[in-house]
């Protein structure tokens, strides 16, 4: 059989301009037609066997548009993402406890992700009021509120000043408690010049900056031998390319120089810190060994070789662990 690949006829008549646009009229159809129900009716977002939520975004007092998902019954587990990604990111976590019949709710911060591109409030104090914002509306009690990197700072700010009442455990995983910026109180921290960097990089070239940290130590895949995956260098370029420059920018200062010394010992319900001891981004002498101190029901748990990403890149692991911590 002869195999050379013949040249390609273009679309010369009329007939084939026709037959072609048919072609992308189906294509583009297929969504509705693979979604449409046994009645012909597309489902709505937020559909779900045990009652239809169509509701996917809040508006705070300010005005921000808060994107958030709400998957499933039971008791609730709260996800909060790192800089600069956004609820994407826990999709191992969230299907994961979802088939294993929790409630799963994961925001966008604002400035983030499918939430308002805010030009103000991105800091801790008015992240950790939009969840507030956010529990209320949901009337989310007796809820486990997991926090990974900046996340793990919003978790620590929101449980410690507005979670009373409505917050059963705690998860700090890879997360910037108590402080990160080095200064006099704080000597173990890393010198303000790395962040002023990151500032300058991302003011340069934001895209480029979002392929080369998840190609790097975010995922540890600089290291030798590490098993690299496309796919999860993509979808956090893609998941921070969503949100907006300003908000971005702003957040470094909020994750680095934040000190969450006073949250950290305000918190008295169980609470998980978990850390990668090959953290590249939140080294862990001046974060999780800190943090498992400060609070008064912590139990530390130190992964050997983990990075940054472990969520991503161990997430059997993690989610293993989390599940018998939030049963216990």
């Amino acid at each position: 059989m002869d195999t050379e690949q013949q040249p390609r006829r273009l679309p010369t008549t009329r007939r084939d301009l026709l037959r072609g646009a048919g072609v992308v009229a189906t294509v583009a159809m297929a969504p509705t037609l693979i979604g449409a129900n046994a009645e012909g009716a597309v489902p709505q977002a937020g559909d779900q066997s045990a009652g239809a939520k169509t509701m996917d975004t809040i508006t705070t007092q300010d005005g921000t548009r808060i994107f958030f998902k709400d998957w499933g019954a039971g008791q609730p587990i709260v996800f909060h993402h790192g800089w600069p990604l956004s609820s994407d990111d826990w999709d191992a976590q969230m299907l994961f406890f979802l088939a294993h019949g929790f409630r799963v709710i994961a925001h966008d911060r604002r400035g983030h992700g499918r939430s308002t591109q805010t030009a103000t409030g991105n800091e801790m104090d008015t992240y950790a009021a939009d969840v507030a914002e956010l529990a209320a509306k949901l009337d989310l009690r007796n809820a486990v509120h997991i926090g990974h990197s900046t996340g793990g700072g919003e978790v620590a700010r929101y449980v410690a000043r507005h979670g009373a009442g409505r917050v059963a455990k705690a998860v700090l995983i890879g997360a910037v408690p108590p402080v990160m910026v080095k200064s006099a109180k704080n000597p173990g921290g890393l010198p303000v010049e790395v962040f002023d960097g990151f500032r300058t990089t991302l003011m340069a070239n934001r895209a480029q900056f979002f392929r080369d940290l998840p190609a790097g130590p975010f995922y540890g895949f600089n290291r030798p031998n590490a098993k690299v995956s496309q796919g999860v260098i993509d979808n956090w370029w893609r998941q921070g390319m969503m949100g907006g420059a300003k908000a971005h920018y702003d957040c470094i200062k909020a994750f680095s120089e934040t000190d969450f010394t006073e949250d950290l010992k305000a918190i008295t319900v169980p609470t998980l810190v978990m850390h990668g001891d090959d953290d590249q981004i939140v080294p862990i002498a001046d974060s999780a060994l800190l943090s498992a101190k400060l609070v008064k029901n912590a139990t530390l748990k130190v992964y050997p070789g983990f990075p940054h990403g472990m969520c991503t890149t161990h997430a059997d692991v993690i989610n293993a662990d989390l599940l018998q911590f939030i049963k216990a």
